[in-house]
């Protein structure tokens, strides 16, 4: 049977936790950061956004254009659009990443739930006085599956189509890629995932180097 592909974000966010204990593999900051780079670049695979062609400045700052506002149908996704679209000026890409991913977390895992894809479950301790609230998987072929495409990826046993490469590179910058239980060497894999991902579109690379620019800030911040 088939499984349908998932918005990048979604798939980012699955991987992103231990199937079996939905705990997080990165800082949730740092994740949702990832997110709102997934989104972004969902939107410029989508034909909606591009950031402008004319800016020669370092990734995260570069300004995000509208290529039209025409809806997606994803409710998040429909979300951003419309955030860029009120800007009063084009927003800069790393702003626009730290302004946008405030709740994303939340409202990812929300989207999942309603979708089927994850399964709240509840855990009492300390006789029944804490709560602890948990997030898995209803079915594991959603993280197995996605996976398995980034290993056929890394192995050289399918061409990477714009989706997956991107996937790939934001993986490898969020430092997410030990968690892909490949026997590979964890430098190396990082490295490949990383060429595949450069070698497609440019946009997409500068959305990833804003992610990781806004990654690091967020660990300057911590040690300030």
């Amino acid at each position: 049977m088939s499984v349908p592909r998932l918005p990048l974000r979604d798939e980012l966010f699955l991987l992103g936790h231990d199937d079996d204990t939905g705990q997080l593999h990165i800082h949730r900051q740092s994740l949702a950061i990832g997110l709102a780079g997934a989104v972004l670049i969902d939107l410029f695979l989508a034909g909606r956004i591009l950031l402008d062609p004319t800016d020669d400045r370092p990734a995260g700052e570069r300004w995000l254009r509208l290529h039209t506002d025409q809806p997606v149908g994803d409710l998040i996704a429909d979300t951003a659009l419309a955030a860029i679209r009120h800007r009063r000026t084009a927003p800069p890409v790393k702003a626009f990443l730290r302004a946008f991913s405030a709740d994303l977390y939340e409202r990812t895992r929300a989207g999942l739930v309603a979708a089927g894809i994850l399964r709240q479950h509840t855990r009492r301790r300390l006789g029944g006085l804490a709560r602890a609230d948990t997030y898995l998987p209803t079915d594991t072929k959603w993280p197995v599956v996605t996976r398995a495409r980034l290993r056929y990826l890394a192995h050289g046993r399918e061409q990477p189509d714009h989706h997956t490469a991107a996937l790939a590179g934001l993986v490898a910058t969020l430092g997410l890629t030990e968690h892909l239980y490949l026997d590979d060497d964890t430098t190396t894999l990082t490295e490949r995932l990383t060429a595949i991902a450069g070698q497609h579109h440019r946009t997409v690379r500068h959305t990833i180097a804003a992610v990781d620019a806004a990654v690091g800030d967020l660990a300057t911040a911590a040690y300030r």
